[in-house]
């Protein structure tokens, strides 16, 4: 039976790259000199330390364009509150968000559900399996997918006969 799995995973990899750049590029630039801005990464938490709010907001910016040029989909970042340090410094937490939570596979099997396609969906930890009869109606719910789930990066891998 034909089947496919719907996920959503990030190059961890190519985020490092990523914040390797922002932190090189943070301390060559004319606006952030004498600054203690820099990302640090420990696993798929991401930290941004700053000297003021408008560095932090400066150097969350570079972050973004540098994971956006390297193909990384910043719809996957949950930025959490800025926090007070020491004095005038702050920091945020950003968490890159992998697999396809609870929440959002229900959805998915919901939306299925719903159009009537002849396939069927499962939970699979942090994925979704969908399987049919036919690889016309799997494509025709990739598409449909596509076009409904726009507020989270998705990945349709697997795509077995």
């Amino acid at each position: 039976m034909p089947s496919f799995d719907i996920v959503s995973e990030v190059d961890k990899q190519e985020v490092r790259n990523a914040i390797d750049q922002t932190n090189k590029e943070v301390s060559t630039r004319f606006d952030f000199k004498g600054s203690d801005a820099r990302v640090e990464q420990a696993d798929y938490t991401l930290t941004v330390f700053a000297d003021d709010e408008f560095k932090l907001g400066q150097a969350l910016d570079i972050l973004m364009a540098k994971l956006a040029k390297r193909n990384v989909d910043v719809r996957c970042l949950d930025k959490g509150e800025a926090e007070k340090i020491s004095g005038n410094k702050v920091k945020q937490q950003v968490t890159v968000k992998t697999g396809v939570e609870s929440e959002l596979a229900k959805k998915i099997i919901r939306l299925i559900k719903d159009s009537k396609l002849k396939v069927q969906g499962s939970i699979q930890g942090e994925a979704v399996r969908v399987s049919g009869a036919k690889r016309d109606t799997l494509q025709e719910a990739i598409q449909l997918i596509k076009k409904s789930i726009i507020e989270f990066p998705l990945q349709f891998q697997n795509f077995r006969e």
